[in-house]
């Protein structure tokens, strides 16, 4: 594979725009044909040996493109490379999306690639954009590519950021119309989402707009019935958590927490405090509560309070914070009422200032015995 790529991309090739008036479009529709089986197999075989295909995959994707010589596909190849993208971005998108093999760079490719350096992203951000959605090579320029980008450069009112929030999730460019993604942001006014909260949402998690209006009425409704205030930025964070999980991921989560003897209401008190509680996976919610009820000895509703605990690292931080603890109670230099929230959730020189440094003659040993139990972790 690394012989052809070598190969492919010493083929020297000036891309440019071209000079013709006429719109820019998308790449040629291409159906199912019937080849020689010379081609059809030299095909196969190259997606296999050169691309990584299985033999499954190639027979598929020989029934939509096919080539008889290395021409077309070492254009597109030195297209890429001329253009900053790694080896496995560029075998990735081709495996996405292996109609590009045959198509004209110059033509169908870097129009594309320039709108996005003409809004200001580099060349190793465009390569990352189209490596993580390679879908966007095959959607038209004219009619989707640029509206799509006008719409979120509308509602931002600024350009740079809409492209930051392509360059966050490229697939907002090819996921769902903006005619929904805009009905849904109507959806959250209605609501009471202040616009800032809405600017937020989309920009950062756009993903949770992606979705059918009736969906996101119904979670909207639903994060308002648990008693976030629409109001508030806990309201959005909800809406992007309930919006990813099913009904059937939602209730597994809720048994969980009961499983360790929370309440309706401490599930409810948790999830108004920290919207992302419900996101952590069953293990790293199992794994914090045994921690936390039957090592620490704490009864777990107490965790409800402070449901940030769930998502700090045990074995970087809960573990080896919660040993220097021990130390300093079975020597007395501190109380048995500590306050969980400077323990665990404070910065490491915060920690380090109220619970390390200061006994440091009580303790000498305290700071060397704390940075190994991190680094051994």
């Amino acid at each position: 594979m690394v012989g052809f790529l070598r190969k492919a991309l010493a083929v020297q090739v000036r891309f440019s725009l071209p000079s013709s008036s006429k719109p820019l479009g998308t790449l040629p529709l291409l159906h199912p044909f019937s080849s020689s089986s010379e081609a059809h197999s030299f095909t196969v075989s190259h997606l296999i040996n050169s691309y990584g295909f299985s033999h499954e995959q190639a027979l598929s994707a020989s029934k939509y493109t096919s080539f008889k010589t290395l021409e077309k596909p070492d254009l597109v190849f030195a297209f890429f490379d001329s253009h900053g993208f790694s080896e496995s971005q560029i075998l990735k998108i081709v495996r996405s999306n292996p109609q590009l093999l045959v198509s004209d760079p110059q033509k169908s490719l870097f129009p594309k690639l320039q709108f996005f350096y003409s809004k200001g992203a580099s060349k190793p951000e465009v390569a990352k954009i189209v490596a993580t959605c390679p879908n966007i090579m095959k959607r038209s320029l004219e009619n989707q590519i640029i509206p799509y980008f006008n719409f979120l450069k509308d509602f931002f009112q600024s350009e740079e950021t809409a492209m930051a929030c392509v360059k966050r999730f490229p697939r907002v460019l090819v996921d769902y119309s903006h005619t929904c993604v805009e009905s849904n942001i109507n959806a959250l006014q209605e609501f009471g989402v202040p616009k800032s909260n809405v600017v937020s949402l989309l920009s950062i998690h756009p993903r949770a707009l992606m979705v059918k209006q009736s969906h996101f009425r119904k979670v909207l409704e639903e994060v308002k019935e648990m008693g976030f205030d629409p109001s508030k930025k806990a309201f959005s964070a909800a809406v992007y958590g309930l919006r990813g999980m099913s009904k059937t991921t939602w209730e597994r989560k809720i048994n969980v927490f009961k499983s360790w003897g929370w309440s309706e209401e401490d599930i409810r008190l948790a999830c108004l405090k920290l919207p992302w509680t419900m996101m952590r996976s069953k293990d790293k919610i199992m794994a914090g509560m045994d921690f936390f009820v039957n090592r620490m000895g704490m009864r777990s509703s107490i965790i409800a309070h402070y449901p940030i605990l769930l998502g700090l690292s045990l074995e970087k931080r809960i573990i080896p914070r919660y040993s220097v603890v021990q130390i300093l109670l079975s020597k007395g230099l501190i109380k048995k009422d500590f306050s969980l929230s400077a323990v665990f959730n404070s910065t490491e020189q915060a920690f380090l200032d109220k619970f390390v440094n200061v006994f440091k003659e009580e303790a000498p040993q305290l700071l060397n015995l704390y940075h190994e139990m991190v680094k051994s972790r």
